[in-house]
């Protein structure tokens, strides 16, 4: 009784918010946004669809999810080392322009591979069939929700939520959002922690198979 009430208010965490996501939409004008991200296009490509895994696709993830993460990062909250100094010079309107824009671009897709993935116990599994079953229904025996939940069948996010777009990501990228999650070097996910709670619970081959089958997730 006491897991099902467990998983159930952590589901509802993950349904109904992020705890330091805004409540308001970004009010973002795209087109300034694309003159004012040109120094973002050198790592992120010009439409946000970076050229290798170092550095995340940041096209469509939703505008209110984008906004959040550059004041995040610009305040420190969110460290990413690589984006040191990059955003000193912008203000709240700069990065709300920047978010549309980027959002406003479509994302390319990764795509999924083939692999196998070993367990806590030892044994080979196949990654594609269990990044889908974690994805899709979660794993009841740990905690862990569904992602969809939050994230959308198709990995669209939600984006008036703030729930970033997951499908066609790098799968290292995602990989490594989710070990940081885990072991609490990200940590902005809110009061609720809602993605280090759920990270928490996962196993170094489930996060390799979710961020797998995520990759290859698509409208």
């Amino acid at each position: 009784m006491n897991s099902i009430i467990k998983n159930t208010a952590l589901a509802l965490g993950l349904v109904f918010g992020l705890g330091a996501v805004p409540l308001a939409l970004a009010a973002g004008d795209a087109a300034a946004g694309k003159a004012k991200a040109a120094q973002c296009a050198a790592c992120h490509g010009a439409d946000g669809n970076s050229i290798a895994p170092a550095f995340p696709k940041i096209a469509g993830l939703g505008e209110k999810y984008l906004f959040k993460q550059l004041q995040d990062i610009q305040s420190k909250t969110r460290d990413v080392p690589q984006m040191i100094g990059q955003l000193d010079n912008f203000n709240d309107q700069d990065l709300q322009d920047i978010a549309a824009y980027f959002a406003s671009q479509p994302m390319q897709l990764t795509g999924s591979e083939a692999i196998s993935v070993m367990l806590n116990n030892g044994e080979n599994v196949d990654g594609l069939m269990l990044g889908r079953k974690i994805y899709r229904g979660g794993n009841m025996e740990t905690g862990v929700p569904a992602c969809m939940g939050c994230h959308s069948p198709a990995g669209l996010g939600n984006a008036p939520a703030g729930y970033p777009r997951l499908g066609g990501q790098y799968p290292e990228y995602i990989e490594a959002q989710l070990k940081a999650f885990r072991a609490g070097t990200r940590n902005n996910d809110g009061e609720v922690r809602t993605m280090r709670t759920v990270a928490k619970q996962l196993s170094d081959a489930e996060i390799k198979a979710l961020a797998n089958y995520i990759a290859g997730l698509t409208d």
